[in-house]
C-alpha cells in the first residue's frame, strides 16, 4: 500500500516573526525545517512516498523549495486553521490512510519508524508527549480501554500533549472528513478527532515518542530548543 504524507503548512506564523512561510526557517545544520521533514520521511519511508503540502501563506516560496512534492491550496488560510487545511488535504487523497503533521516540528527521524507499525495495522492514532504538560499545548486524556478521549487545548488532568504526528486509517477517513466540515473554521483539526470519537466511537490509539524529541516550533525559544537536537 502507498504511503500517503500531508504536511500542513498553510499558515502565517505570525509568532515566530519571519518573514518566510515558518517551514521554511532554517535550522542550525543548514535543513529547513520542513527539508528536515522531508528526510525524516524519506528514512522511515523511501525516496517514493507521496507528499503533500498544504499551502497558503506565501505559497510559491514552498513550491519552489518542494516541486517533488504534489500541492493543495487553502486558500482561506488567513481565515480558517489547521481543521480546514486538513479537510483539503484528506478529500484530495487517494484511497488508503494518510500520515500527516505539522509544518513546523521538528523531530526524530525515529518517530516515524515507530509510526510505521501503526500503519501498516492501519490503526489510527496521535502521537504524544508524556513527560510534559504545559497550559498552552493540546493535551490529551483516556478512555479505560487505553484510547484517546479527549484533545484539546482545554483538556484538564491531561496525561500528555499531542506532538502534531497523527495517522487517520482508511476505514476512519471519511468518518474524519465529516467531522472536519463541520467544526468552526477556527478549530484545530483536533476537534474534528473528539467529535468522531464522541459521536462515532472512533478508536485513535495514543503513541508515546516520548523517549525521542520532538519541538513544535511556535517561538523563537522554541526554535532554540530544537537546534540543541539537529
Amino acid at each position: 500500500m502507498t504511503t500517503q504524507v500531508v504536511i500542513l503548512a498553510a499558515g502565517m506564523g505570525s509568532r515566530l516573526g519571519r518573514s518566510l512561510p515558518k517551514p521554511l526557517t532554517e535550522l542550525n545544520d543548514g535543513r529547513t525545517i520542513m527539508q528536515q521533514q522531508f528526510d525524516n520521511i524519506e528514512h522511515a519511508f523511501g525516496k517514493k512516498t507521496k507528499v503533500t503540502i498544504v499551502v497558503g501563506y506565501k505559497l510559491e516560496h514552498i513550491i519552489e523549495a518542494f516541486p517533488q512534492a504534489s500541492f493543495v491550496y487553502n486558500e482561506q488560510y488567513d481565515v480558517t486553521n489547521t481543521s480546514k487545511s486538513l479537510l483539503r488535504a484528506l478529500r484530495a487523497s487517494a484511497t488508503g490512510g494518510v500520515l500527516w503533521m505539522n509544518g513546523d516540528v521538528v523531530f526524530d527521524p525515529a518517530i516515524l519508524d515507530r509510526a510505521a507499525s501503526m500503519m501498516k495495522r492501519d490503526q489510527s492514532f496521535v502521537t504524544v508527549n508524556t513527560s510534559k504538560v504545559s497550559d498552552e499545548e493540546v493535551k490529551y486524556t483516556t478512555s479505560a480501554e487505553g484510547y484517546i478521549k479527549e484533545l484539546s487545548k482545554t483538556v484538564k488532568n491531561g496525561l500528555g500533549e499531542a506532538v502534531g504526528i497523527n495517522y487517520v486509517s482508511a476505514a476512519d477517513k471519511a468518518m474524519l472528513i465529516h467531522h472536519l466540515s463541520k467544526v468552526e473554521d477556527q478549530d484545530y483539526f483536533e476537534r474534528g478527532i473528539e467529535l468522531a470519537i464522541e459521536k462515532n466511537r472512533m478508536l485513535v490509539e495514543p503513541v508515546d515518542i516520548s523517549d525521542f524529541y520532538a519541538v513544535e516550533v511556535d517561538f523563537a525559544e522554541d526554535l532554540e530548543r530544537a537546534n540543541l537536537f539537529v
